[in-house]
């Protein structure tokens, strides 16, 4: 570590112990309201597309800084996490276009082979880069794993491709073959359990059927599919999970757009209105509430609907009604940067910075504050030149070998993910201004202080403050009443040494550093 950037970040210490006394009658006051308990917290994640498939075959030291990086629990000798703990790993069963070359009409990187061959057979040798990262999330303790497809076999498609080619907003699919699908993802769980060691707690079949997605190549596997369509594949996948005496649950829907799940966005009434047409027990022809296997949730992708920045606020809180009428559960399964975020400057080139680690904060706060998600998941765990990867990557050999490097992104979720564990439980906050006035949604000023509170399963609590603004914030959190807790402090800022670095303790009198994100831990 180089003496500037511990000169900063002592310095920084010193004054977070020095100067609060002379600003504690400017902090705003967070009390955790411990009788107003919201969501519980399943878990927070990341995916394996497409880079894993590259990745898991590259030398070992490579590969184990990344897991340590993503998965890790531990901490360093200086007490600073090693990694972020993510608590769920999202695997992509692929569809076979990588078997097919460039006639796949999908760009190389994104490609991916299938398990299943055309005479019906399975070759187990596949996926073995994916599969090898299984292994070394399992290593580190990540305790939950979901199975997700973009496209059925390419076998099975009516195109005989991974993507869609003009077909409209129907599923790619033959006719016959959605009980083929069915067994295909069953069996491809079962083998890899089997071989692997690795159980798949959900298996979600459809990803991103809805909304204004291009399905056109050559770009990624995927296909669109109507709410009828996307029943059928639940249905017919249920049937071989209980054929093949299989548990993992089922979810539905990964829409692509918060606005299908609610209404219809540029797409048909068939493609929209999702959490009424699978939960509502009058839709007849696409009702899932009693799908075996099938719990009485939906998940869906925060692409397009985090600015502007009332909007963001008022469509969370929208679905988060829609979802207590129907009695469901929501999870965030997946977002990166894309190109309407125009407050950093849309998706292209990658960022190291804290201008996208503040913004995706900030989408994680109205995502578990507004919509009340019960699991939050970025899209790739590691990315190239485009801000859709936790951690850049680097290769000068095709990727049969390269380099990564962290990003204050990825320690930014871990103010989350690494604090917040499995079986966590959300509870509100009230909020006192310095003069001693309440403020309504005091918790949420999307461009200075944004604060919420856990409670883990060992009755340990955490809290999360981000600081979005240019300036030092005092603020004081405690339990109401007054109850004081001893607090230890994490940070990721603008500090090169402060990517999730421990930064001293407290009762719950801090400041704020400028562009930063702060998780206070009950000790």
């Amino acid at each position: 570590m180089k003496t500037t950037t511990l000169l900063s970040l002592t310095v920084s210490l010193l004054m977070s112990a020095t100067t609060f006394a002379q600003t504690a009658n400017r902090a705003t006051h967070y009390s955790i309201l411990t009788t107003s308990p919201e969501q519980h917290i399943r878990h927070f994640g990341a995916s394996d597309a497409w880079s894993m498939q590259f990745i898991g075959l590259w030398p070992d030291k490579q590969q184990e800084q990344i897991a340590d990086w993503l998965f890790s629990t531990e901490n360093d000798a200086t007490g600073k996490p090693k990694g972020i703990g993510l608590s769920i790993w999202r695997f992509n069963l692929g569809a076979g276009s990588e078997e097919q070359g460039n006639a796949a009409q999908i760009q190389r990187g994104t490609r991916t082979e299938c398990l299943l061959k055309a005479d019906g057979t399975y070759d187990w040798s596949k996926q073995a880069g994916q599969r090898h990262f299984l292994q070394l999330a399992k290593r580190r303790g990540v305790p939950y794993f979901l199975a997700f497809c973009n496209s059925a076999p390419v076998y099975y498609t009516q195109n005989g491709l991974a993507t869609n080619t003009g077909r409209g907003a129907t599923i790619n699919l033959k006719d016959d073959c959605y009980g083929k699908f069915g067994e295909f993802i069953a069996t491809a769980l079962k083998g890899i359990e089997e071989r692997d060691g690795i159980h798949f707690d959900y298996i979600s079949p459809v990803n991103e059927p809805d909304g204004h997605w291009n399905w056109l190549g050559p770009k990624q596997e995927g296909s669109p599919a109507n709410n009828r369509e996307v029943a059928h594949v639940a249905k017919e996948v249920s049937r071989a999970l209980v054929r093949q005496k299989i548990n993992t649950q089922i979810l539905v829907n990964e829409s692509s757009d918060y606005r299908c799940l609610l209404g219809t966005h540029m797409a048909g009434w068939q493609r929209g209105n999702e959490i009424s047409a699978f939960f509502t027990k009058d839709s007849t022809k696409t009702y899932l509430g009693n799908i075996r296997q099938l719990p009485r949730l939906i998940g869906g992708h925060s692409y397009w609907t985090n600015t502007p920045i009332p909007y963001m606020r008022d469509i969370r809180m929208k679905l988060r009604e829609a979802c207590r009428q129907q009695g469901i559960s929501f999870w965030q399964t997946e977002t990166c940067i894309m190109s309407n975020d125009e407050e950093i400057g849309g998706g292209g080139n990658y960022d190291f910075s804290m201008k996208t680690a503040l913004y995706v904060a900030r989408i994680i706060h109205h995502d578990l504050v507004y919509a009340n998600a019960e699991s939050w998941s970025w899209w790739r765990a590691a990315g190239g030149n485009y801000r859709d990867g936790l951690i850049r990557i680097y290769s000068q050999d095709g990727w049969k070998s390269g380099w990564a490097v962290d990003s204050k992104l990825l320690w930014a979720l871990g103010n989350y993910s690494r604090f917040v564990r499995p079986g966590a439980q959300r509870y509100d906050i009230a909020t006192t201004a310095p003069d001693g006035k309440a403020v309504d949604e005091g918790y949420n000023d999307p461009y200075g202080v944004m604060c919420s509170a856990y409670k883990n399963a060992d009755g340990k609590w955490v809290a999360v403050a981000i600081n979005y603004s240019e300036e030092v914030k005092p603020v004081d959190i405690s339990l109401d009443r007054g109850e004081r807790r001893q607090w230890q402090l994490y940070r990721t800022s603008d500090v090169s040494a402060e990517s999730l670095a421990p930064v001293g303790t407290c009762q719950g009198e801090a400041l704020l550093a400028p562009r930063s994100i702060t998780t206070f831990v009950e000790r």
